[in-house]
């Protein structure tokens, strides 16, 4: 369990740098509504991660299924987007898919 913890903080510190560098670029490329966006789905993306490595570290004692809590969370980013004027729905829900480009990066170093 101790390598599975060090793998989940890397995932995390991996997917805070991409999610950094990602926001700084789009307020420069872009403006500062983009780059809060992103920054905000980026925010949910990284609640995801860790509420689905929660559940996946569950799963040996007893629990033969995967929790679905987590879902709420990028359904909660896209009618938030849709509804606050502060926030792009395409810039969030790019921000939130951030994990997976640090989920590469992480499989790519450790290989």
């Amino acid at each position: 369990m101790d390598d599975y913890a060090r793998l989940q903080r890397r995932l995390m510190l991996a997917t805070l740098i991409v999610s950094l560098v990602a926001a700084l670029v789009a307020a420069i490329r872009f403006d500062l509504l983009v780059a809060r966006s992103l920054l905000v789905g980026a925010a949910a993306g990284l609640l995801y991660l860790r509420l689905l490595a929660r559940s996946v570290a569950r799963l040996g004692g007893g629990s033969r299924q995967v929790g679905r809590f987590q879902l709420v969370v990028p359904m909660l980013l896209i009618v938030a987007s849709a509804r606050l004027p502060q926030l792009d729905l395409l810039p969030a829900f790019f921000g939130f898919l951030l994990y997976k480009p640090a989920l590469i990066l992480q499989a790519v170093t450790d290989a």
